[in-house]
């Protein structure tokens, strides 16, 4: 775990903002896993904290939008985060592994079009198209976070 733990902090000091981006994915997606991994074996308290600590993350990303210069992307991933968080919890009092991992499947949508504007931002491409953020929709709490507009 230590090599880990210095290899990632070692990438987080190098990293462009994008590279930040797809890092902070890339945890809550890991911490959803081991979330999933947990409850199938009965262990509620590192589900708990593997929960909350991918709250925290989504929380981190939401915080650090720059909503003057993102314009509408980044007020659709303001609404993109508030819905994730809100399955989360769901999924923490419900105890449900099919709402974390739905969760995990629109967080990875999402990590691959940060991926792409990397490729792209490396490939020295203009920056024309952010990612395609995904559209909540106002309903019940099964189909709220599984039907998104890609």
């Amino acid at each position: 775990m230590q090599a880990k733990t210095s290899y990632r902090e070692a990438a987080v000091r190098g990293a462009s903002p994008v590279q930040l981006v797809i890092c902070l994915y890339e945890q809550a997606i890991e911490d959803l896993r081991r979330a999933i991994l947990a409850q199938e074996n009965g262990a509620i308290e590192v589900r708990t904290r593997q929960i909350n600590h991918a709250l925290m993350v989504l929380g981190q990303l939401q915080g650090t939008l720059d909503k003057q210069r993102g314009g509408e992307v980044a007020l659709n991933l303001e609404r993109f985060y508030v819905v994730v968080r809100a399955a989360l919890i769901e999924a923490q009092l419900k105890q449900s592994t099919r709402i974390l991992e739905q969760q995990i499947s629109q967080l990875a949508i999402v990590h691959e079009a940060w991926l792409e504007v990397e490729r792209a931002t490396a490939a020295g491409k203009p920056q024309s198209a952010e990612p395609t953020q995904p559209q909540p929709e106002a309903s019940s709490p099964e189909t709220r976070s599984s039907k998104w507009n890609a």
